[in-house]
């Protein structure tokens, strides 16, 4: 109970994250707070977008997706079957995969860190973590 409850405040903590990249990117929110510059260059590249919408979208949906799926997995009707388990493993696992895709654009195309992507990813990996140490428990 208490490892969904950390996903769920984690993929909330994520979702607001991608939020506001994806405000950013929509031209709502002004100028990103970095620090670096790495973040204008992340997000003005051709990758910042897949498939024709915004990666930040991709990001905000799929947290929105862990949240709902950690918080069902807290109610105690649902906290005692595995399913809730299994599913957070297999969208923390596309999260963590598309993660990664993004990281390694960072370091070897674009030549810029993102410290909101970083801070993204390094939520992404606790959350996929923890999802697999429940597959483990329930099995």
């Amino acid at each position: 109970m208490l490892r969904r409850q950390a996903i769920t405040l984690l993929a909330l903590a994520g979702c607001f994250v991608a939020l506001y990249l994806w405000l950013h990117q929509l031209g709502i929110v002004g100028d990103l707070r970095c620090g670096t510059g790495g973040c204008e260059t992340v997000q003005a590249s051709r990758y910042a977008e897949f498939l024709g919408l915004p990666v930040a979208l991709y990001g905000a949906i799929g947290y929105a997706v862990l949240f709902a799926l950690g918080l069902a997995g807290v109610r105690a009707a649902v906290g005692a079957r595995s399913a809730p388990d299994l599913l957070l493993v297999v969208v923390a696992s596309l999260g963590f995969a598309f993660t990664l895709y993004l990281t390694g654009l960072e370091l070897f195309v674009i030549h810029a860190w993102c410290r909101w992507c970083v801070g993204s990813a390094a939520i992404m990996t606790a959350i996929w973590a923890l999802s697999l140490a429940g597959l483990r428990r329930a099995s």
